[in-house]
């Protein structure tokens, strides 16, 4: 795409200086023969060339391979959930920041539960479509354990710039570590608040990673995040109280219903939910 585009570059910058030279002398390509070759045959050719090589060089779609690490990755207005297939047996589930392999390539099946949204981490991959009622397989490798930004690429709603997750690569022993501390991450349900967060976060929220929950977020390891709510900045109990008490001005058209518990409740539930912190 690079190489075309630079070629698209010569050929356009040739064809002005061919028109300052031709100005000087007077003589040259007639204007009938300009329009239909640089106004219809050379975009023609040269996009759909590149439409072609988009759609079958780049390879960014690929098939289902089960040697690959794989990753579900789910749109909604307005956040990412994230699925880990088969790992001790039962999906695990996350959202807001995906765990991958560094250094090696794994497919994300991609899919929505609303509109259309658009997975995109631009240091890693191109753009690919969620779809609903379709699942949508795409390539992605990162050739370094980093973090990288990912953002939604396709306009879904008012809070679409606000729909932004995080990518950890990591070195496959470290991975297999994180999943592994996933997997046996939940609040102790003997704490207080536990109750509390039954009561009136349950029917919207899941703590278990091995449960989706709800219409909300798996909260499982929530403490171990850095961000809530697709971009709002996490770092301890003061962000968290933040996010449930003002997230209608801090993300305006999230579909959280507004906290209604009062302070005590709230209280024990942010130290529920903030106990797995390390």
């Amino acid at each position: 795409m690079l190489a075309g585009s630079v070629l698209i570059l010569a050929g356009i910058m040739g064809t002005a200086l061919y028109a300052l030279r031709r100005n000087r002398r007077g003589h040259g390509v007639s204007e009938r023969a300009m329009l239909i070759g640089g106004g219809v045959l050379f975009p023609f050719v040269t996009l759909f060339a590149l439409m072609v090589w988009s759609l079958v060089g780049e390879r960014l779609a690929a098939e289902d391979d089960p040697s690959l690490f794989q990753l579900e990755a789910r749109g909604h207005q307005f956040w990412w959930e994230f699925t880990y297939p088969d790992v001790g047996g039962a999906p695990l589930y996350g959202a807001g920041e995906a765990l991958i392999p560094a250094g090696e390539p794994l497919l994300v099946a991609l899919e929505s539960q609303d509109v259309i949204h658009s997975f995109w981490v631009p240091r890693l991959a191109g753009k690919m479509d969620a779809i609903p009622g379709r699942t949508n397989l795409m390539r992605l490798s990162a050739d370094a354990p980093g973090t990288y930004a990912g953002q939604c690429a396709e306009f879904c709603g008012n809070q679409h710039l606000n729909m932004r997750f995080i990518v950890h690569a990591l070195p496959a022993a470290e991975l297999a570590a994180r999943l592994e501390a996933l997997a046996a991450t939940a609040p102790d349900p003997a704490l207080p608040g536990a109750a509390d967060f039954a009561e009136h976060c349950a029917a919207c929220h899941s703590v278990d990673p091995r449960q989706r929950g709800g219409p909300g977020p798996n909260l499982a390891a929530l403490a171990l995040r850095s961000q809530l709510g697709g971009g709002a900045p996490y770092a301890g109990a003061d962000d968290l109280r933040r996010w449930l008490l003002d997230h209608p001005d801090i993300k305006p058209g999230s579909r959280k219903p507004p906290t209604t518990v009062n302070h005590d409740t709230l209280d024990r539930i942010i130290t529920y939910l903030e106990s797995t912190r390390p």
